[in-house]
């Protein structure tokens, strides 16, 4: 790092200042935004300092698979963010998600996840890790004696989502962490939902946190990435060299991208969780919807939890609109404003039926234990007027 000054240490600054300044690295030039280090490679000034790098004696970069200047930058804004000791960037959040589970695990080992999880976790956990000698189980995240009856003395790690996708169910993570580290494994919680602004896992009990950056952190469609959040240990121990090796690696374009969307992530969430809660007040006891699921609301099922471990609701809501598949397309191909797609936490307000995409891998079986019906739609809101995105869900379920 001999071309760059050493990152402002921002941890006694509020989130919101820590996500304009943290972690930046300047070069010579002095200049303000980050600098993007496109680069595969760097150079050494002799023999003997390019030895003392691969040695670990010098902290300078290596390679861009290894690390990157413009990737330590973004790494360095999360940590400082999350509270957390450590940090590795991913190209992608499956490619954080897989990582931060199996790196850890051996042949013989066993896994815990909640039932509740993105399709492509569930793959990981159900199907992945069972080809490599890694055993499963999957419980109703929100049954505590579930979890506890699933652990055994070979468990190793324990996973879940807060608040769920797609059905924005909230798990107690500091019981969950505690049961985990009764049986001597590690809480793994992907906190993509909640985003960094409104929960905080590894103050809660959890001991790695995993981001999908392409959400809220880009919150504008841009790019792919992900992060892992942990102790210094478990990241030196299990990440780093898993990483290096097989090279998930986040590229340095996508990371001054991500690092300009940390600067506005605040500011963003809180705009779209009080629309979200708009738009859930005014789709509650809407004579169309069936059931409506919003985390900021008296009337969900773990009120009382979110209110203990979430600064605030979510910029999700999710609903089902009566007569299930046909009027669930019907409602989607009626709105104007929000948009269909698989993504969200975007700044456009994007909608999505979970059985047909996110989710349409699972047994219908499967989607109805968890509660994800033909007429369920996930509706992420983004930084739209309210009332505009409320007469366009009205005007569409109208057709509904």
């Amino acid at each position: 790092m001999s071309q760059v000054k050493s990152p402002l240490v921002t941890r006694n600054y509020r989130p919101e200042t820590r996500l304009v300044h943290a972690g930046t690295l300047r070069s010579q030039y002095g200049e303000t935004s980050e600098s993007l280090f496109l680069t595969q490679g760097f150079v050494y000034d002799s023999a003997e300092q390019c030895e003392a790098r691969f040695k670990g004696e010098d902290t300078g970069f290596l390679y861009s698979r290894f690390s990157n200047p413009s990737v330590a930058m973004f790494e360095q804004r999360m940590i400082e963010l999350e509270g957390a000791q450590a940090a590795r960037a991913t190209a992608t959040g499956m490619a954080a998600v897989t990582t931060a589970i199996l790196a850890p695990l051996k042949a013989g080992d066993h896994v815990v996840a909640a039932k509740a999880l993105f399709g492509s976790c569930r793959y990981v956990v159900e199907d992945l890790l069972p080809r490599y000698g890694i055993q499963s189980t999957l419980v109703d995240g929100l049954d505590l004696d579930q979890w506890r009856k699933a652990m055994r003395p070979n468990t190793r790690t324990c996973f879940l989502e807060s608040p769920t996708n797609p059905t924005l169910e909230v798990l107690d993570i500091p019981a969950i962490a505690e049961i985990a580290h009764s049986g001597g494994a590690r809480l793994v919680v992907d906190n993509v939902f909640a985003t960094p602004i409104w929960q905080s896992p590894l103050a809660l009990g959890a001991d790695v946190v995993v981001y999908s950056a392409t959400k809220h952190i880009d919150g504008q469609g841009r790019c792919l990435g992900g992060v892992i959040l942990s102790s210094e240990a478990f990241i030196n121990e299990h990440i780093h060299t898993f990483l290096r090796q097989t090279g998930p690696s986040m590229s340095p374009f996508n990371a001054w991208v991500l690092l300009k969307g940390l600067e506005t992530l605040a500011v963003r969430v809180k705009q779209q969780t009080e629309t979200a809660a708009l738009v859930a007040e005014s789709l509650a006891g809407h004579p169309k919807i069936a059931k409506l699921i919003y985390p900021g609301r008296a009337d969900h099922p773990q009120a009382a939890l979110v209110k203990k471990q979430m600064r605030a609701g979510s910029t999700l809501v999710a609903f089902e609109v009566k007569g299930g598949k046909a009027a669930a397309f019907k409602t989607l191909n009626g709105l104007k404003l929000s948009r269909i797609s698989n993504n969200l936490g975007d700044s456009k307000s994007l909608v999505t039926h979970p059985a047909t995409t996110t989710h349409q891998r699972l047994t219908p079986e499967a989607r109805a234990e968890l509660g994800i019906s033909e007429g369920f739609i996930r509706f992420s809101a983004g930084l739209e007027h309210a009332d505009d995105l409320i007469a366009d869900l009205n005007d569409a379920l109208a057709l509904a």
